[in-house]
């Protein structure tokens, strides 16, 4: 029965981690797709408007 006691836990998280994979995969694309990539683009857009602006004035 000790191998058995060895064996479980790498089987438990390779379940696990199998589980994991097809969540990531499940998710990609769909009805979501355009919302998240939208939230993407105004994200990145805020970050070059920020850039843009230029730099705090640390030395006052």
């Amino acid at each position: 029965m000790d191998y058995v006691s060895a064996l479980l836990p790498p089987a438990v998280m390779a379940a696990l981690f199998i589980g994991v994979i097809r969540v990531i995969v499940k998710t990609q694309g769909g009805a979501n797709k355009a919302k998240e990539d939208a939230a993407v683009d105004a994200a990145v857009a805020r970050a070059e408007a920020a850039h843009q602006a230029g730099p705090a004035k640390s030395d006052a």
